[in-house]
């Protein structure tokens, strides 16, 4: 069986349920619908549980066979087609009773379909395949998850081809990682990889049956030292990165996203960044641009503008890369033209990342949700010394700090950054431990931002003016379309009389106050606008991000 999501408006996790049975796509109907069917869908199309589900064609009336009804699962069921219902194609229903699930933004590890694998970690330990005689293709996918630019393993030469495991000095040992190893227990083994693949799954490979602590007896555990990225390398190396960076301006990156790795791909062309059209997208072309920028291979390809919309013109097309190219222009793609696309189609990427367990230095203590609260964070952990807990001065503190702390903590974008959290006063952490944090809004750290270090320098040093964030997992982006302002733009001379509603709600300057109402007039600079939310959260109070779109002003 297949499944899908399907309708407008809605989010990539939500939508009408159609399934396709016998060569043919159908709807659901919600008689008897449970949140318990909803699980097994959501389960079904990679998401690990449902938060919802919505009756009455909310997204929309389908189309075709209606193929279940008053289906009644108990929710452990790994397909919907082993739940309880009335039979294939039986139903006394309309398709304006056609049921949508709401499922929760989280993939399930391991899950994989045309654009999307999940993988929480590379492996269970490093070690556990086999690995004789194996080919540097082979080798290098491991890496992919851990920000290894280009697909080029740094492992010595001598453990490629020999019966022992090689001493190199690369970043991890891998001498070091072979006498770790205490209990050899295989699995796999005759890796094959053509160095394209964007995980180790993708692979041919061979399970090992029976006694698995006997098998690999020709062979030896298979160990990767990997190279970091720009973002995650460290000293010298780090700095002449910097510098070659600094040297020429990068032609690719990663905008909207709320994490380090993910975001919609724009590419700099004649000048003007602009962004990619998702037609044909899909891993393979993802991985490429995350190896570009130093992270891992792509765990996602995303499309439908799910990291929201960008603006300018869009540069490519059809993007279509075998995954061996250095860089997303060296593949092959079509210009695009104004019919092509439109910026609700701007693909974009979620990359694998390497773990630097950022997010365990830094914690919010107070707030109503985990979303929310003062900023503590932990010092000493460089020097050896063990690790104590403190404050951030809330001095100087603004939305770019908040940005930073917000995606240290894996919590998404910044709501707000607070300078004063007198009303979150429920720790016992009291001390002050930084201060003068100034951050460029991109840092993956608080500590990447600049401060006073050890010498402190805070007027107000009480806990209620600590530092505090609010953080949202969603942003809107509201954009105002400068070209319809310059085009509309006029001098108009007004008479006061007409003018009260707009001395009512502040639209005037403040020398209108002093004039002779209602006698004389103003002169005003008149224009027509629109402002367009673009993001991926909803504009509130008033609507939803679908619904909402533009506004004119007076």
């Amino acid at each position: 069986l297949k499944f899908r999501l399907a309708g407008y408006p809605r989010k990539h996790n939500e939508g009408r349920v159609e399934v396709f049975y016998n060569d043919e796509w159908g709807t659901i109907c919600d008689d008897d619908f449970t949140l318990a069917n909803a699980h097994v869908l959501c389960r079904h199309l990679g998401f690990v549980a449902a938060t919802g589900w919505a009756h009455s064609a909310k997204y929309g009336k389908g189309v075709g066979r209606i193929w279940l009804d008053n289906v009644n699962c108990a929710g452990g069921e790994k397909s919907i087609g082993d739940c309880k219902h009335r039979g294939w194609g039986n139903s006394d229903c309309s398709h304006e009773e056609d049921a949508g699930v709401i499922c929760k933004d989280e993939r399930i590890p391991g899950f994989k379909d045309s654009n999307v694998i999940e993988v929480r970690k590379l492996l269970a330990r490093v070690g556990r395949w086999c690995c004789p005689g194996s080919r540097r293709a082979s080798c290098q996918e491991p890496c992919r998850g851990a920000a290894l630019p280009w697909g080029s393993p740094a492992w010595p030469q001598s453990s490629l081809n020999t019966g022992r495991a090689g001493c190199g000095s690369g970043l991890l040992s891998p001498c070091r990682l072979f006498t770790e190893r205490q209990q050899l227990n295989y699995r796999l083994h005759s890796v094959s990889c053509t160095g394209t693949e964007v995980h180790l799954s993708m692979c041919a490979f061979e399970f090992y049956q029976g006694n698995t602590s006997a098998a690999c007896g020709a062979g030896m555990p298979a160990v990767v030292s990997c190279v970091p990225g720009p973002l995650f390398a460290t000293g010298n190396a780090h700095k002449k990165k910097q510098r070659q960076q600094q040297q020429g301006q990068p032609r690719i990156r990663l905008k909207g996203g709320a994490k380090v790795g993910e975001g919609r791909v724009e590419v700099l062309k004649s000048s003007e960044w602009g962004t990619i059209c998702d037609d044909r997208w899909n891993l393979l072309s993802a991985s490429v641009v995350c190896r570009e920028l130093g992270f891992g291979s792509a765990k996602e390809a995303l499309t439908g503008a799910r990291m929201g919309q960008g603006m300018g013109p869009i540069h490519m097309n059809e993007v279509q890369c075998l995954g061996t190219e250095k860089s997303l222009w060296s593949c092959p793609f079509k210009n695009i033209t104004q019919e092509d696309c439109k910026h609700t189609e701007d693909a974009a990427v979620r990359c694998n990342i390497p773990y630097m367990g950022y997010e365990n230095l830094i914690r919010l203590s107070g707030g109503r949700s985990r979303f929310e609260g003062r900023v503590e964070v932990a010092v000493g952990a460089g020097d050896g010394d063990k690790l104590r807990w403190g404050l951030v001065c809330g001095e100087g503190w603004g939305t770019l700090e908040a940005m930073v702390a917000c995606r240290q903590l894996g919590l998404g974008f910044a709501n707000h950054g607070l300078q004063e959290t007198w009303y979150w006063d429920a720790s016992n952490v009291t001390e002050m431990v930084l201060s003068g944090v100034k951050c460029a809004g991109h840092e993956m750290s608080l500590s990447h931002c600049q401060h006073h270090g050890t010498s402190l320098n805070c007027r107000n040093t009480g806990t209620r003016f600590a530092a505090g964030v609010i953080c949202s997992e969603t942003a809107s982006d509201l954009l105002l379309h400068a070209p319809l302002v310059q085009e509309t733009a006029y001098i108009e001379d007004r008479p006061l009389h007409m003018l009260y509603c707009a001395a009512e709600e502040n639209c005037l300057s403040s020398s209108a106050r002093l004039a002779n109402w209602p006698y004389g007039h103003r002169r005003l600079l008149r224009f027509s606008s629109q402002i367009h939310n673009n993001g991926r959260a909803d504009f509130r109070p008033k609507a939803g991000r679908h619904s909402w779109v533009w506004h004119e002003c007076h």
